[in-house]
């Protein structure tokens, strides 16, 4: 008998059903996108957002790309853990958070370390980046892509003191975001840390809760916060990066020339993330300029030497890898 596309429906839905009620698994006939579910607490008018875009169209032939920006799938810190429990895939994950379990990492949070965005590619592109990254796979499950650069941290204030040395920071209650090493990083400036969501930053600086905070100057545009702040102390104490990373176990569960096709994605977006951020960076200069905002450079120098004495000086450098501070200095 001559079946027609109606019966030949009727048959295929009545066959589906029968393999579901017999509790085995249905056929497809063209397999499913994997799910990514992305998290990180910039906003998604960050240059970052439209990086993981770019980075998710580059993908999107097997993967599903599920981006969740301003911390509104994970709170910021809590990603890592996210990503161990098997609740996410993909997250921009702060190095900081990677040191909390495992103290060796601390020393990619110190300031002063890396010298410019440059420097801070070629360390992970080297050997000594690659052992970095062995030690979050196995110790953590997460698989590095690369180092989301979003710009060199500087110190913005809700008063116009003027600050030339670490001494000048004395008391004040400069944000930093929850954990040991950021806390550290406050006191390495000087400064009296205190811990606050980002989300809370541009109304803790409206209250005069805290008296500054430290960001790079994309961050400090797309917060709004030179809104509430009166002048910005160019530091320069840290080159301010994320972590891209996927979970190991989606990354194992590729092929050789997928896993390559992914890391091609993800090298492309980041390189256009940075170029799109050091050219924001120089441009910033003059806008806060025009906002009324002071704009100093304070005695680098010595805030270099104070900080780098009190990390050497403290039991997070126990933690770190013999002789990486040195390799890292001669890339």
């Amino acid at each position: 008998m001559k079946m027609t596309k109606a019966t030949r429906r009727t048959a295929l839905g009545l066959l589906g059903g029968a393999i579901f009620a017999a509790g085995l698994p249905t056929v497809t006939l063209a397999q499913d996108k994997i799910e990514l579910r992305f998290s990180a607490v910039f906003s998604e008018k960050d240059i970052r957002a439209e990086m993981m875009q770019q980075f998710g169209a580059a993908v999107g032939e097997a993967f599903d790309l599920k981006p969740y920006y301003g911390g509104t799938l994970f709170k910021q810190g809590t990603e890592l853990v996210a990503l161990q429990r098997g609740n996410l895939e993909m997250g921009n994950i702060a190095p900081q958070d990677v040191s909390k379990q495992i103290p060796a990492f601390s020393i990619l949070t110190s300031a002063y370390l890396f010298r410019d965005a440059e420097h801070l590619k070629t360390f992970w592109a080297s050997d000594a980046g690659a052992e970095m990254k062995q030690m979050a796979e196995d110790q953590l499950g997460i698989h590095i892509l690369g180092a989301t650069y979003f710009g060199t941290r500087q110190v913005g204030l809700r008063t116009d003191k003027k600050i030339t040395t670490p001494a000048d920071m004395a008391g004040i209650k400069l944000r930093m975001p929850g954990g040991d090493a950021w806390q550290f990083l406050g006191e390495a400036l000087g400064a009296n840390p205190t811990p606050m969501a980002y989300a809370e930053v541009y109304t803790g600086l409206q209250t005069g809760a805290i008296d500054g905070q430290d960001n790079p100057l994309p961050n400090v545009e797309n917060m709004k916060f030179y809104e509430v702040e009166k002048q910005t102390v160019m530091t320069s104490h840290l080159v301010g990066y994320d972590l891209l990373v996927v979970s190991k176990r989606v990354w194992d569960s590729m092929d050789a020339d997928r896993q390559a096709a992914f890391q091609k994605a993800a090298d492309e977006a980041i390189a256009w993330s940075t170029e799109q951020h050091l050219t924001r960076e120089a441009e910033l200069v003059e806008f806060f300029k025009g906002k009324g905002m002071q704009i100093t450079t304070p005695d680098v120098d010595a805030f270099r030497t104070f900080a780098q004495d009190k990390y050497l000086n403290s039991d997070l450098s126990k933690d770190w890898p013999a002789g990486m501070l040195d390799r890292i200095n001669a890339l």
